[in-house]
């Protein structure tokens, strides 16, 4: 696959013929990969990549109301940043959305340069939200490979524990105690013991 095909894309999902041209012209026009659709349903029919994306939805969708598309994304478990687009918006329409994790809501006529840093936002936010992903998943895949006894040592040490005081805590000698801990460092690739202090906290954190 090209560094092209690897861009990060932008879907837009509007019933209206001309917005839809509209916006894939401007978006295009700075130089993004777009997608658009004339339905929610036509949209979950495209094949997701694994790259950088968000959504442009316009709230009044016929035969979908866009906030319930978007509460249906969440649980089909679709997870990318969502830019509301609408010409009949009101408060609670965009607190609502807001609430349900929209990233951004503009009301129709909106400048475009207002949509362009929105989108901009969107894409950097979920490029950095696949980055944490795809980190925790590699720190997950480490520490997998400890053994439960290198794991056990590994949960004591972070807690300020001495050698010495794990060894005691668990019925182990000293040196073993520290060989346990050394393959524990070298396993979750720990170049200092602060590095592994906040690779548990990850761990837990997940």
């Amino acid at each position: 696959m090209s560094a092209t095909d690897m861009s990060p894309v932008v879907f837009v999902v509007d019933d209206d013929p001309a917005i839809r041209a509209g916006l894939d012209s401007l978006l295009r026009s700075v130089g993004m990969r777009v997608h658009t659709f004339a339905s929610g349903g036509e949209f979950l029919q495209h094949p997701f990549e694994d790259i950088p994306s968000c959504l442009i939805l316009d709230v009044r969708l016929q035969g979908e109301n866009g906030l319930d598309f978007q509460a249906r994304l969440a649980e089909l478990k679709i997870s990318m940043p969502i830019v509301f687009v609408s010409g009949h918006g009101d408060i609670a329409m965009s607190v609502k959305a807001m609430k349900a994790g929209a990233l951004d809501f503009l009301v129709k006529p909106y400048r475009e340069q207002d949509l362009l840093d929105a989108v901009t936002g969107a894409l950097q936010q979920d490029a950095r939200r696949r980055e944490t992903g795809k980190t925790s998943s590699q720190l997950r895949a480490r520490f997998q490979t400890l053994t439960p006894r290198e794991q056990e040592v590994m949960a004591l040490a972070v807690t300020g524990l001495m050698n010495k005081q794990i060894a005691a805590e668990i019925g182990l000698s000293e040196i073993t105690v520290k060989i346990h801990r050394g393959h524990a460092m070298k396993k979750m690739q720990a170049k200092t013991f602060a590095d592994l202090v906040k690779m548990s906290q990850a761990l837990e954190a997940r």
